[in-house]
């Protein structure tokens, strides 16, 4: 099942995360424990094979390697780090990408429910029919790729049994010969059928049956996708690459990070702590992190993250014949809502939410900027006439919260008017002394 922990994280608060690190089930610990042993147990194998039974001579000849390893451990001359941080990315998006291309009957059991019309019974069959394949065709694309859904149904027959197709449609399945997956032959008899029934007038028009095309075309579209995400993975010389680096280098680590006799003044050897700490958290940090990479690279297997693909299988075919048999017209009286004589309402709050009502609504992150009015004159080309400050002096603050504002827009205006008054005058005067 997979480990939600959405709701503990929900607030951030002092010691929220730190709760999580104590848990077992899809933790890293449980991932990493056998190879943190594992280090462990030849790290002190090697330890006491330096300390005590190898002789003087054969401890300055270890020494001597120890040190030229740690060369190369400490100045990242394997790089760890990058071939990580890159394949860890690349698994992360694909493990995105396969989520995404989940096939949910969702949108088409909406197409089918609004556009396939008909209360009496064959009506209902085409309907359920049609989301019938649908799902089907997403149980036989799973069983091909989910290790959890192959144990729920091992074989065909198995299908037939929980009801996902009837056993005449198991012969014309298997009488068609193809080398490759046909899991696509239930959505070839969706469509087939969905013609049926436009020549029977169930679905009433060309652009319903369309519609109802479409759909089925983006359903299969994401089966396909998933088919050729289990088909092609990540390239084989990539992973060998990361885990080749991974463990070569903590292999070095081995020895490099051996407490030498400190008496011997070697750099960076002046004490004898004999437990590796740093080194210990190097190795739950780079290892943990290539465990990650494994363990999202493919989610349908059974590990505590990967994706329940029987309980979306579950999900899937029953809300898709609610939405198609059960629901299809079935409405509630229609009847006017609570607020339907008032303008102006608002909905109640509980008390627990009461403060989110007293704040005030997000308008915008200038809204509330003050202008001078020496920024609120306009200047034009030529000809143009600014708006005088004058014009503003009822307003004591000397600010204007915005040009939009309906009290600048009437002063503009009224400045605009005495203007023109000004040019009609001089221009009559000009007429008359020239009569």
């Amino acid at each position: 099942m997979t480990v939600s922990y959405t709701l503990e994280v929900a607030n951030v608060r002092f010691g929220g995360f730190s709760k999580l690190l104590f848990r077992w089930k899809g933790s890293i610990y449980k991932l990493l424990y056998k190879e943190f042993l594992l280090f462990c147990v030849v790290y002190v194998f090697i330890s006491a094979l330096y300390r005590w039974t190898l002789t003087p001579k054969q401890q300055d000849l270890f020494e001597r390697f120890a040190l030229y390893c740690d060369q190369f451990t400490n100045t990242n001359f394997i790089p760890v780090l990058f071939v990580l941080g890159f394949y860890v990315t690349l698994a992360f998006n694909r493990w995105w990408g396969q989520y995404t291309s989940f096939p949910l009957p969702d949108n088409l059991m909406m197409v089918v429910s609004g556009n396939v019309h008909g209360v009496d019974e064959r009506g209902r069959l085409l309907r359920r029919t049609l989301m019938r394949y649908a799902n089907l065709s997403s149980v036989l694309i799973l069983r091909s790729i989910s290790t959890r859904v192959h144990k729920r149904f091992p074989t065909l027959q198995h299908v037939v049994e929980a009801g996902f197709m009837t056993s005449q449609e198991l012969e014309v399945f298997e009488l068609l010969h193809s080398d490759f997956n046909k899991y696509w032959m239930p959505l070839t008899w969706f469509a087939n059928l969905a013609s049926i029934a436009r020549e029977e007038n169930r679905v009433r028009d060309d652009i319903a049956l369309r519609l109802l095309m479409d759909e089925l075309n983006n359903y299969r579209a994401k089966c396909s996708l998933l088919f050729h995400y289990d088909w092609i993975s990540i390239p084989l010389v990539y992973t060998q690459v990361v885990t080749l680096a991974v463990y070569s280098f903590f292999a070095f680590c081995v020895i490099s990070r051996q407490f030498l006799n400190p008496d011997k003044g070697y750099k960076d050897h002046k004490l004898d702590l004999y437990v590796p700490v740093f080194t210990l958290l190097q190795f739950f940090f780079y290892a943990g992190w290539l465990k990650v990479g494994e363990l999202i690279i493919n989610p349908f297997g059974e590990d505590d993250d990967d994706f329940e693909t029987n309980k979306l299988i579950d999900r899937n075919i029953q809300v898709s014949m609610l939405a198609v048999d059960d629901m299809y017209q079935n409405l509630a009286p229609l009847e006017k809502d609570k607020h339907w004589s008032q303008k102006y309402f608002s909905i109640p709050y509980t008390v627990s939410t009461e403060a989110d009502r007293l704040r005030p609504a997000y308008k915008g992150s200038t809204f509330d900027i003050r202008v001078s009015l020496e920024d609120l004159e306009l200047t034009q080309p030529a000809d143009g006439f600014p708006l005088r400050a004058s014009s503003l002096e009822g307003n004591k603050d000397g600010l204007l919260p915005s040009l939009t504002d309906e009290s600048t827009r009437h002063l503009m205006r009224d400045d605009k008017d005495g203007i023109d008054l000004k040019e009609q005058e001089k221009i009559t005067v000009d007429s008359q002394q020239c009569q």
